[in-house]
């Protein structure tokens, strides 16, 4: 994506494709979030030699830097090339993309790599993948046997980077915009003749919910576009990300009570819609996430 484009431009950008379909966004966000990093490393005088994995203008993009229990990807210098081996955890679409950012172990430290992945050192798997939403974006291990692989940034830049916490709000901006129809549809209830006071509810609940995402969202992104020097990025990051994932939660319980089973069973767009906002909004840990921004208050980080 442009690094032209203010945050909120990119935010509201990947929002309107969520809310046409959640898993074209959930497509979409990672190959644009590449090019911003390969824009921003070159940017701070980062060479990155694409032309040596056969990456160009025509190429897909993913982002892999999960890290799983009992499985490590490690990068090492063989002759004068970067090599990977090891295998790298939740690697959506990587059966289908062309190049992937990925990061992997150097020593103690994480460095990121961009690597070509239709090459036979590069093996994704298939699976496990179960899920009923997001059913054709395969999150996956991929194992990798001695892949040429070329650095981006030097050890630890792909954390310190300017822009890091900015492209965890992005996948936020995705879950708020893909839940919009929900809504819509807790509206179109309360509209109908006969409807209770509890279908009002259920509306007010939702829209004040997203009310407050949109202004967390848009908050964000005015102190990031505004500061170059934020002094506690994560923190902000953090908030947006649970601001908008609580509102997400909060609107699927209220259209579930709302409208019961009918439009699951029913509506093919809404059932999938639903299914596939369960699966992506995990990448949001829950508690976990929220324990994070306590720790970043307790310890004096991100204080307002």
């Amino acid at each position: 994506m442009s690094e032209q484009w203010s945050l909120a431009e990119q935010w509201t950008f990947l929002a309107a494709v969520a809310f046409r379909d959640v898993a074209a966004a959930r497509i979409l966000e990672p190959h644009l979030d590449a090019l911003t990093i390969l824009e921003q490393a070159r940017r701070s005088g980062c060479e990155v030699d694409l032309a040596s994995i056969g990456a160009g203008s025509e190429s897909s993009w993913g982002v892999f830097a999960a890290e799983g229990a009992g499985v490590r990807l490690e990068a090492q210098m063989v002759g004068s090339r970067w090599h990977l081996s090891g295998t790298k955890p939740w690697c959506s679409l990587a059966q289908q993309v062309t190049h992937a950012l990925v990061t992997a172990w150097v020593g103690d430290e994480r460095r990121l790599f961009a690597v070509e992945m239709q090459r036979p050192e590069v093996a994704p798997r298939s699976g496990p993948w179960h899920a009923r939403g997001l059913d054709q974006i395969v999150s996956a291990p991929v194992d990798f046997a001695d892949a040429p692989a070329v650095p981006v940034g030097e050890p630890g830049w792909y954390l310190r980077r300017p822009g890091f916490a900015a492209g965890g709000i992005g996948v936020a901006a995705c879950w708020w915009g893909g839940v919009l129809p929900l809504r819509s549809a807790l509206r179109d209830a309360a509209r109908r003749p006969g409807a209770d006071q509890l279908s009002r509810v259920h509306l007010g609940n939702a829209d004040m919910a997203l009310w407050g995402a949109r202004l967390a969202l848009r908050t964000a992104a005015k102190e990031m576009d505004g500061s170059a020097a934020l002094r506690y990025p994560g923190t902000l990051a953090g908030r947006a990300r649970a601001i908008v994932a609580s509102a997400v939660e909060s609107t699927l319980a209220d259209t579930a009570r709302a409208l019961g089973p009918l439009p699951l069973v029913a509506d093919e767009g809404h059932a999938r819609r639903v299914a596939d906002l369960q699966i992506y909004l995990r990448q949001h840990h829950g508690e976990r996430d929220v324990a994070r921004i306590g720790a970043d208050i307790a310890e004096g980080r991100g204080t307002w």
